[in-house]
Formats: C-alpha cells, sequence, structure tokens
C-alpha cells in the first residue's frame, strides 16, 4: 500500500514538474512598420547583385528600434531553380533599451512552378545571427542557426500589379538546452544540467498579402501586410552555468505593414 500511495505522488507531481518548466509569458500585441530601399544590377544572364536599406517601427509605430544595410546576390540556374546569398548588418533596441548589433548571413534555395497567370515557390532558407558582445553562453547561443521555409503563391495576369501572398515558418536549430528539477513548494530549481546547443523549435509562423506595384521597367513599390505569431524561449542561469533560475516561453502575435521601394537596372 505504501508503494502504491507513493506511486500516486509521483504521478500527480509529474504535470505540475512539466507546467513549471515550460511556463509561458504573453508578450501581448505590436503593431509595426517596416520601410526600405532596394537597388537591384543585373551583372549576367540570370546573375543579379543588391543592396537594401531599412528602417523598423515598433511599439504601434511609436518608436523606431531597428536599422539594417543589407548587400547579396542572387543566380537563376534555370526556369524553376534559383539560388542566393546575402549579408545583412542590422542594429537594434534590446530589452534594456540598448541598441545592440548584430551580423547575419543569409543563403536561400528556391523552386518555382508557373502555370497560366499563377507562379508558385517553394524557399529554403539557412539564417546565421552573429550576437556581438558578451553574453552568458548558458542562456545564449552566440551563433543562431534558423531555418525559413516559405511557400509564396503570385498572380501575373494583371499588367502593372502582382497580388501575392505566401506563408512562412521559422524553426531555431541550436537554441541551448538544459535539463533541471522544478520544486513547486519552494519555486525553485535543483539538479541543473547544461545540455548544449540542440534544441529544435518551432519559433515564428508567418502568413502575408501583398502587392507589387511595376511604374516602370525600373521603379516597383511593394505593398505588404503579414502577422507573425511568434515564440521565444528565455532562459536565465547563472554565468558559471550551475543554477537555473527560470525557464520560460515568451508568446505574442504582431501585426507588420510595410512597403519597398526597387530600383533596377
Amino acid at each position: 500500500m505504501k508503494r502504491i500511495h507513493i506511486l500516486i505522488a509521483a504521478l500527480m507531481l509529474v504535470p505540475s514538474v512539466s507546467r513549471a518548466q515550460q511556463e509561458t509569458v504573453d508578450v501581448g500585441n505590436d503593431i509595426r512598420g517596416r520601410f526600405s530601399v532596394e537597388i537591384d544590377r543585373k551583372l549576367a544572364k540570370g546573375l543579379h547583385v543588391f543592396a537594401e536599406g531599412e528602417v523598423r517601427a515598433y511599439d504601434n509605430f511609436g518608436t523606431f528600434k531597428r536599422y539594417s544595410g543589407s548587400l547579396g546576390m542572387s543566380y537563376k540556374i534555370n526556369s524553376y531553380l534559383k539560388t542566393g546569398v546575402s549579408y545583412t548588418f542590422f542594429n537594434q533596441v534590446n530589452g534594456t533599451g540598448e541598441w545592440v548589433p548584430r551580423h547575419r548571413m543569409n543563403m536561400d534555395l528556391t523552386g518555382s512552378l508557373k502555370t497560366g497567370f499563377w507562379r508558385f515557390s517553394l524557399r529554403e532558407r539557412v539564417q546565421v545571427t552573429n550576437k556581438t558582445g558578451s553574453l552568458n553562453p548558458y542562456q545564449t547561443v552566440r551563433n543562431q542557426v534558423a531555418l525559413r521555409s516559405r511557400l509564396k503563391a503570385s498572380y501575373r495576369g494583371f499588367s502593372a500589379i502582382e497580388p501575392y501572398a505566401f506563408v512562412e515558418v521559422r524553426n531555431v536549430l541550436n537554441d541551448p538546452r538544459c535539463s533541471a528539477t522544478y520544486s513547486l513548494s519552494t519555486e525553485t530549481y535543483s539538479d541543473y544540467q547544461f545540455l548544449g546547443y540542440n534544441d529544435i523549435y518551432l519559433n515564428r509562423v508567418r502568413s502575408a498579402l501583398g502587392l507589387e506595384w511595376s511604374l516602370s521597367l525600373q521603379h516597383t513599390l511593394d505593398f505588404f501586410l503579414f502577422g507573425d505569431w511568434c515564440k521565444e524561449k528565455e532562459v536565465d542561469t547563472n554565468k558559471e552555468g550551475t543554477k537555473l533560475k527560470s525557464l520560460t516561453w515568451e508568446k505574442g502575435f504582431n501585426t507588420t505593414i510595410g512597403v519597398t521601394y526597387k530600383f533596377s537596372f
């Protein structure tokens, strides 16, 4: 009988531990803006280089918290396959109000299919983001790797405008992973162990509607609206990596309105 009581107590404790280790925090909703200018230069058949500058507004268009510059190139292998690579430097405000610079590399492979006026494409993008400055390696990986998969459909049946829609998912591939035991009575963790940079999870789902307006052969405006469901894992440990203070998931939904001007030559 005593063993049965112990088993029942253990089974009751497991769900409580699971909930505590996966505590969620709702960070709310935000309406944001993106405004960018892009210059695209054709070097040879299928080969293009580009440069882009962008600013982003946050807090319901109340503040500008990020600006960036990008350089890249793309090569169209054939009528249905294209590859590309780009570098982005961006500076953004973190949670404590400080401007923190970042470096990012993107490597793309895009497959497309045309049928009538419709064009469908699937882009797989490997994204590596270098986080500068001092950081706690048990909380944050220095070079975060993510896979962004985007499925897009566009309609080319009009002379000057091209409406489109896409869905994109982003998976983090190397976040810090740990194990620990949570005590409901003391609300603290014990038996903490750092297990390496091998945590993989769905970080974002984005759905978008947009419209490209060709003003001429060289000038294009791109208007877009998208919604982001985001999930971020926040790990708080001491600098020695011996104690876990908290482990939470921050979830939220953001709406972004933006416009891009593109000059091609």
